[in-house]
């Protein structure tokens, strides 16, 4: 399985999954002829199969009847997205429901989600293609208690680090906005995430991290913070750019050897992109 991390942040989102001939897309913060150039660039040319929506913001869903209309994919929402954007008894061609905690399948890809906490209806998704797993969990207050079981057993994990918490409390966003943020039905903090990778099971080995606030939050912290949780572990831990696209194969073999005389090693810096091995 190979996941390519499009775009990731409040200027939208979107995540390729792709394997045994079936690509699907998670997220359409981004048009289909932007998508497609990122693609061809990408060496990953060719079309979607379906489009996978986690919930109504903008940023995630604000394409999405373009690709059911232009690129002729279905699309898949929840009920309570489709409530939220008042789709109920008008929803449009090619737009298909699925459960907020019901299993479904699109060509080689099994995909399984649970429910998360934020302002819409949200959802974590499972992506699994029979011998890969991948998760992506953005957009969530809280960690809520089913989380961990949910992503356990994936080798792959995209999760949120939205936010330091004293950038936001001094940054320059309104206080409404900063509440918002920092609720419980809002973003993860760095702090947040660090607690749920420290229950992280063992098979993972990668771990993204994704939704970073460019006013709020800035790589080298969040990866840090990430990779005190992680320390003593053979995992790949890297940041989702804001500016360039990341590909991550679920393959990666979970070890890699320490470079010698170093705990920890950084081994790529491109962009606002850093990758280490804990």
């Amino acid at each position: 399985m190979k996941i390519l991390v499009v775009a990731s942040g409040s200027e939208g989102n979107a995540t390729v999954f792709e394997s045994r001939g079936t690509r699907v897309l998670v997220d359409a913060g981004i048009g289909p002829f932007a998508l497609r150039r990122i693609l061809d660039e990408s060496g990953l040319s060719g079309g979607l199969d379906a489009v996978v929506i986690t919930h109504a913001h903008q940023d995630h869903f604000g394409h999405a009847l373009r690709y059911a209309r232009k690129a002729r994919v279905p699309v898949w929402i929840t009920e309570g997205t489709a409530r939220q954007l008042d789709l109920y008894g008008r929803r449009p061609e090619r737009v298909s429901m699925y459960g907020a905690r019901d299993a479904f399948a699109i060509g080689a890809l099994t995909i399984t989600p649970t429910p998360l906490p934020h302002d819409a209806p949200q959802v974590a998704l499972v992506v699994s293609d029979g011998v890969r797993k991948a998760a992506i969990a953005t957009d969530l207050g809280e960690v809520p208690p089913r989380l961990a079981e949910h992503i356990a057993g994936c080798d792959v994990l995209l999760i949120e680090s939205n936010h330091e918490p004293e950038m936001l409390a001094c940054g320059p966003y309104p206080e409404s906005l900063k509440r918002r943020v920092a609720s419980a039905r809002g973003h993860l903090s760095n702090v947040q995430t660090h607690e749920l990778l420290c229950r992280l099971a063992s098979r993972t080995h990668t771990v993204v991290l994704m939704h970073l606030s460019r006013t709020n939050n800035r790589p080298d912290i969040a990866l840090e913070t990430a990779r005190d949780a992680l320390s003593g572990r053979r995992v790949r831990l890297l940041a989702a750019p804001t500016r360039d696209v990341l590909v991550v194969d679920a393959d990666l073999p979970s070890f890699c050897p320490r470079l010698p005389g170093r705990r920890r090693a950084v081994l790529k810096v491109a962009y606002d992109q850093l990758s280490f091995w804990t």
